[in-house]
């Protein structure tokens, strides 16, 4: 018989370890430590005949203790000491047996198991999501030929051959049904309170729109704006008579339609700020476009009514003329005379803005999910990405996780209008946030969900819902070597780079208003921040140029640029970029060539020769036959074919150009059929630069 430690022995026994111990001291005289020590054979039978009975097979009388429940530390020393046993006991396992097993868990998965990938992936997460080594992966990529790294990303089709050769199967990822679902929604009526209008001021470059907000909100803010023209969107609340007011300052200059076309998106009520002296002027009637368009009530300040030239009823002819009657000429439009610079009449003003808010029964529900638009977002050295945001519907606080158009974060710090930290924003109420993992675009929508998890999730679903519609604007060889084959299409390609999105968008949508049927302007790519060395790299490699607006190229950048070659320019006033760009444009244009005739040659003679083709005798009638002209062949006064001359010579000699009057041997490329009588007419093509576009 084996060694057999105390626990076993007891367990056998049907009795605890320590009564086992302590019969085996006080009868045997057998001193054991503990319930694992080993005893020998011979005290093993001993104990047997002394606890299960007596020599004639009778049970013997178990001590009372014997028969008590185990303590719960008895039960766990049993256990681990089995646990302890079956392992010391277990047969080593083979190789072939792990093979075995590694096959059988493979085929499990294999059979349990479809993959569900998107568009693209990377060779690891595939390789995570196969259960198998990364080198394993990129050998199988090896052989179906692809070759990339283990943080490159593949496409779907390669990824789904590669599940094929690991027996997977796999199924193209739908983008997430929850993106619909993060659109605004519709509110229960009854949990809908008021909310502070939204108001946009609007009107031309220089008619006051800034003074006008300066007036409301006691501020200076003009003076710090190159040229006087606002550069930025800046939003502010202004408490009017116990009510809240939200502005909107969008930028008065026609090259910021894309920034005023989105204010009227979010705006509530526009202010349309006209200049008593000046009138209606382009970028007015530019306003009241995109106001009519998005369906947006307009009241009309007529400032600077302290001017001595000032004409009101001038401009209230003119806002007819467009459509706006005043009220107080029988129409529905609310015409209100300020002076911004005296301060006349702003409280009438926002009495009015707020009779017309009140008209419209603004509502918004608070204690729903967050959800509103970007006003502005910037890269900030020391913050990150800093977006402004307006919150439209729900309550945004900080530690909120939100995805913004194609990004996402979880909301670390935010700030009202005026700098002041805050914890919560309701609807209405811009803020200023941190947190977000890249610079939203300015204009896109903010929604707020449960987890950073799932905001991360859905940006990423978003961006490549996005990257297949906006395909054809990636730069790639594919794509340049596609614009050179469209023919005589010019493009002008331009790298956009500012301080904030909002320039960069509007930049852009001025940029792609230059592109004629001669020359393509394309923004190959925009973004925030200063102009880096990579940047000047894109530039080099698709001849772009670059255009700063309010940032500076860094060190390693400016010196790039020196080395490639690149052309940097910087801004600080919009309109300049536009006029230079103009201009790179008209020395893109291709020249209109005009068709000059040099001469007419007769033919007399022809000669057929076995490795020339056919020569031309000819006699130059008038003006003068040049070789390696273009020429035409007439007979019988129709053209019969077109080509340029191959040779010239005057007897054996070759000739730059034979004059009226003298006889010449020419041959005409790629045509052998010339006849006596044809005539040969040689002309050249003349190109006139053009001037303008």
């Amino acid at each position: 018989m084996s060694k057999i430690r105390v626990y076993e022995l007891a367990k056998e026994l049907n009795i605890e370890s320590k009564q086992l111990i302590k019969l085996l001291m006080d009868e045997l005289n057998v001193e054991v430590k503990n319930h694992m020590s080993v005893i020998e054979d011979e005290a093993v039978a001993l104990i047997k005949e002394l606890v299960l009975g007596t020599a004639d097979g009778t049970p013997k009388e178990i001590p009372a203790e014997a028969d008590k429940k185990k303590s719960l530390v008895d039960v766990y020393e049993d256990e681990l000491a089995d646990e302890l046993n079956k392992g010391n006991k277990k047969k080593k396992t083979t190789k072939k047996q792990l093979a075995e097993e590694k096959a059988r868990a493979e085929q499990e998965f294999a059979d349990s198991t479809i993959l569900s990938i998107g568009e693209t992936i990377t060779v690891k997460d595939l390789a995570d999501m196969l259960q198998q080594p990364y080198n394993e992966v990129i050998k199988t990529m090896l052989f179906i030929g692809v070759m990339a790294a283990m943080n490159q990303e593949v496409d779907y089709d390669t990824a789904a051959k590669v599940c094929e050769k690991y027996e997977i199967i796999c199924e193209k990822k739908e983008v997430s049904s929850e993106l619909e679902s993060l659109d605004f929604e519709e509110e229960e009526e009854e949990n809908l309170v008021k909310r502070p209008p939204i108001i946009t001021v609007m009107g031309h470059v220089d008619h006051g729109k800034t003074s006008l907000l300066d007036a409301i909100r006691k501020a200076k803010v003009t003076d710090s704006e190159a040229g006087g023209i606002t550069q930025h969107i800046g939003a502010y609340t202004v408490p009017v008579k116990g009510e809240q007011i939200t502005f909107l300052d969008t930028p008065g200059h026609e090259a910021f339609t894309a920034m005023r076309a989105r204010g009227a998106q979010i705006t509530d009520v526009v202010i349309l700020v006209v200049a008593a002296d000046d009138g209606i002027m382009p970028q007015t009637k530019e306003a009241i476009d995109h106001c009519k368009a998005a369906d947006v009530p307009m009241v009309v300040a007529i400032n600077k009514i302290d001017r001595p030239n000032a004409n009101i009823d001038k401009v209230k002819q003119e806002l007819a003329d467009q459509g706006l009657v005043s009220e107080d000429w029988g129409g529905d439009t609310v015409c209100v005379p300020v002076s911004a610079k005296e301060g006349k009449n702003i409280d009438q003003l926002l009495e009015m803005v707020l009779l017309t808010a009140e008209m419209l029964e603004l509502k918004a529900n608070p204690e729903s999910k967050a959800q509103g638009t970007v006003i502005e977002a910037k890269l900030d050295k020391g913050r990150g990405a800093v977006a402004s945001l307006l919150v439209q519907n729900g309550t945004l606080r900080v530690g909120d996780s939100i995805v913004v158009g194609e990004t996402y974060g979880r909301v670390r710090a935010m700030f009202d209008d005026e700098g002041k930290n805050i914890k919560s924003a309701g609807p209405s109420i811009p803020v200023e946030v941190l947190g977000l993992s890249e610079v939203p675009a300015a204009g896109d929508r903010f929604s707020e969900v449960k987890d950073e998890k799932t905001a991360r999730g859905l940006a990423e679903d978003r961006k490549q819902k996005n990257k297949s519609l906006n395909e054809s604007h990636r730069v790639s060889l594919e794509d340049l070597y596609d614009q050179i084959r469209e023919g005589k299409v010019k493009e002008l390609a331009i790298i956009v780079k500012a301080d904030v999105q909002g320039s960069v968008q509007a930049i852009r949508q001025s940029l792609d208003k230059l592109s004629s049927d001669d020359v393509k302007v394309r923004v190959i790519h925009g973004g925030v921040g200063a102009i880096t060395e990579t940047d000047i790299t894109l530039a080099s490699a698709s001849n772009a140029i670059v255009i700063g607006f309010n940032v500076r190229p860094d060190v390693n950048a400016a010196a790039a640029a020196d080395r490639d070659g690149v052309d940097i320019k910087t801004y600080r006033i919009i309109y300049d970029a536009i006029d230079d760009v103009k201009s790179a444009m008209i020395g893109m244009l291709d020249p209109i060539y005009k068709e000059v005739v040099l001469g007419k040659a007769e033919v007399r003679l022809t000669y057929k020769i076995s490795n020339l083709g056919t020569i031309a005798g000819c006699y130059v009638l008038d003006g003068k036959v040049k070789r390696n002209s273009e020429v035409r062949v007439i007979r019988n006064g129709i053209v019969v074919f077109e080509s340029t001359l191959a040779s010239l010579k005057r007897f054996k000699d070759d000739a730059k150009e034979v004059a009226a009057g003298y006889e010449c041997g020419l041959s005409v490329e790629k045509f052998n059929d010339l006849k006596e009588g044809d005539q040969i007419e040689s002309f050249v093509m003349e190109a006139i630069i053009r001037k303008e576009l």
